[in-house]
């Protein structure tokens, strides 16, 4: 099966159900159908002609108010894609409320509400025994065209998972016409330019076959974001034995797969696996080596291996709830790592972590657009928890994580710090050799030390002292701009009141790390 003979649906009833479902205008807190309005209209002009001509007029202008009103969201929420009937998935609704501690956001004063909203959160808080690695027959029904792609062996004699894929197109079109990453980013387009002109060189005849080489990453660097990632990802790209992606982070495997470009614009077209292999055409071309040099097709760097460093790959799973059937009570059937281990259960995995109140901090630095100040994100912290406590009167500890509509309605992302409920889902899967946890205060501190860690977790050979030198000696990467230093550190009490949220979470992770330093308790700030 190829590409273009696939076509994506959308699995589950869930997604059917929410296409299916009506507008619903709200009227003096009370939701009122708009199809059974117009459903009232025309039963009414069933009436006499007199009436019926008034109620005509009135219908007319009601109609007319409501395209006005849905006209102004459309244009308001800057969607591009046409008008829909049903919102977009990713348009916050009302299904949220706050706990019962409510609390006046706007006052920084208001302390012990928030600290009576925390204590209500920790004392729910509860780490169950680990689940269970989902079915792999069931992971294929899920995504038959994935597993149909994907070999279940790959290469013998090379580090890096690749196998030679036939090749059915025509030789003289663009191989990366069709890519959706190329579609929209300049950028994108730029790399498959330089891959587009020297595909045809790269191509395995065999028995009047042509084949080409695919590969997978080797290891994949899967989170947190604003703990260091980045910095890490550019070292590792001056390994010589090293090769990424075509950039840092595809997010396939959590977006892009499931059509999520951005979270505000609602659903795209879904990415196809081939798309996202695309990405890894150059580093692949590196393992293969030249064949006109070589023409048996072996590989001529077997020892080279390839990275990915999408940091949303840990956590967010926040589209679970639209192509899943929810048949768990709120938690998500399958997570990424489940299809990842069923198709590498080899694969490696590096995390980057930091003191949560701080990652916290720096993220709504970094993804905050205007008005940000110190007060600002307590207000958007108590808000926050708010949402958050809420959820737990209801749901389990780990559906709240999981919950889509909490995480989007959060004006921070509080529960990307929630480090030790992603890590034991993971560890569920991976066996704990195959991921590495490091912390960014501690690559901060010796970065030397961290990065032979990661070296002898990825086997990969020695490198002379002018790389290594290189590697090290370099700036660092993605570090908190000027504009946002000179907003300050957050609140006292904003940090104190983090600093008891995180708690529970941060002692379960010490005690599953079996590492004491991952509870955080006495940190300089980064």
């Amino acid at each position: 099966m190829t590409q273009m003979d696939y076509k994506y649906s959308l699995l589950g009833s869930t997604v059917d159900d929410y296409h299916k479902r009506p507008l619903l205008l709200q009227v003096d807190n009370t939701p009122m159908n708009l199809f059974a309005v117009l459903e009232v209209k025309r039963d009414l002009t069933r009436r006499s002609s007199t009436v019926g001509c008034k109620i005509r007029l009135y219908g007319f202008l009601f109609v007319l108010a409501i395209m006005f009103l849905i006209m102004a969201s459309y244009v308001l929420t800057g969607d591009k894609k046409g008008l829909l009937l049903t919102p977009s998935p990713y348009h916050l609704n009302g299904l949220v409320s706050p706990g019962p501690f409510a609390f006046n956001l706007t006052s920084v004063g208001d302390y012990a509400h928030i600290k009576l909203v925390v204590k209500s959160i920790k004392s729910k808080v509860e780490f169950r025994n680990q689940r269970h690695c989902s079915d792999r027959k069931a992971l294929m029904r899920s995504d038959p065209h994935m597993f149909s792609v994907i070999p279940p062996n790959f290469l013998p004699g090379i580090k890096n998972p690749c196998w030679y894929e036939e090749f059915t197109g025509n030789i003289t079109t663009d191989p990366y016409k069709t890519n959706l990453y190329g579609r929209y980013s300049r950028r994108f387009r730029t790399v498959f330019q330089h891959l587009r002109s020297t595909f045809h060189h790269h191509l395995l005849h065999r028995n009047r076959t042509l084949y080409r080489m695919r590969c997978l990453p080797y290891f994949y660097i899967i989170g947190q974001p604003k703990c260091g990632t980045t910095d890490l990802y550019d070292r590792l790209r001056l390994h010589p034995d090293v090769k990424f992606a075509t950039f840092k982070e595809p997010h396939w495997w959590t977006r892009k797969r499931f059509g999520i470009i951005r979270l505000s614009e609602g659903l795209h077209d879904r990415y196809p696996v081939e798309d996202y292999l695309d990405l890894f055409d150059q580093a692949a071309y590196q393992i293969q080596g030249e064949l006109n040099a070589n023409t048996s097709g072996s590989p001529s760097h077997p020892n080279v291996i390839i990275g990915e460093a999408s940091a949303s790959t840990m956590w967010d799973n926040n589209a679970w709830v639209y192509f899943y059937d929810n048949t768990t009570e709120g938690e998500p059937p399958f997570l990424i790592q489940d299809f990842i281990h069923a198709l590498q259960p080899e694969a490696r995995f590096i995390v980057m972590l930091r003191d949560p109140v701080e990652r916290l901090y720096s993220d709504y630095l970094y993804f905050g657009i205007a008005n940000k100040s110190a007060e600002d994100f307590h207000e958007k912290v108590s808000e926050s928890l708010q949402l958050f406590e809420g959820c737990l009167m209801e749901y389990t500890m780990r559906s709240c994580v999981y919950n889509t509509t909490v995480n989007n309605a959060m004006p921070v992302r509080l529960q990307v710090g929630l480090y030790v409920v992603y890590l034991i889902d993971w560890l569920a899967v991976f066996s704990r050799e195959q991921i590495l946890v490091l912390r960014l205060e501690d690559h901060a501190f010796d970065m030397k030390d961290t990065l032979h860690k990661v070296f002898d977790f990825l086997n990969l050979g020695p490198l002379s002292k002018e790389i290594e030198s290189q590697i090290t000696r370099s700036p660092a990467s993605n570090t908190r701009r000027p504009a946002d230093k000179n907003l300050g550190p957050m609140l006292p009490i904003t940090k104190e009141i983090l600093q008891d949220f995180y708690k529970p979470f941060n002692e379960k992770l010490a005690k599953v790390l079996q590492k004491e330093s991952f509870r955080w308790e006495s940190n300089s700030e980064l």
